[in-house]
């Protein structure tokens, strides 16, 4: 049972900024996640691993992956009030859910 956070690492977002964007996304997963799952993933210490990734186009088929094996995923687009235009994406918050499930997705991604 795991969350993972998929940043698209093109940006190269400060890091203060990037520590916001992998906040919204692994709440706004977790809001989409099933309430089974949301409470196991809170009982085992909320474990989640942050990756990287190369482009918009990369989070945007990784997150149409995560919808079609029903995984509970979400997009983060950027509201435009400081450094990126508005709808930029720049991360994909993906679980909790099992960690097979999303191994099968993510497990040959790269640590941030």
């Amino acid at each position: 049972m795991k969350q993972v956070i998929v940043v698209n690492d093109a940006l190269r977002l400060p890091k203060g900024k990037l520590s916001a964007q992998v906040a919204h996304a692994s709440v706004s997963a977790f809001l989409a996640a099933a309430e089974s799952m949301r409470e196991e993933w809170l009982g085992r210490g909320m474990p989640k691993i942050v990756l990287k990734c190369a482009s918009e186009l990369e989070l945007e088929e990784l997150h149409s992956e995560a919808q079609t094996k029903s995984l509970p995923a979400c997009l983060i687009r950027d509201a435009g009030k400081t450094l990126l235009a508005q709808g930029t994406i720049t991360c994909l918050g993906i679980g909790p859910a099992t960690d097979a499930e999303i191994d099968t997705l993510t497990g040959d991604m790269a640590l941030l």
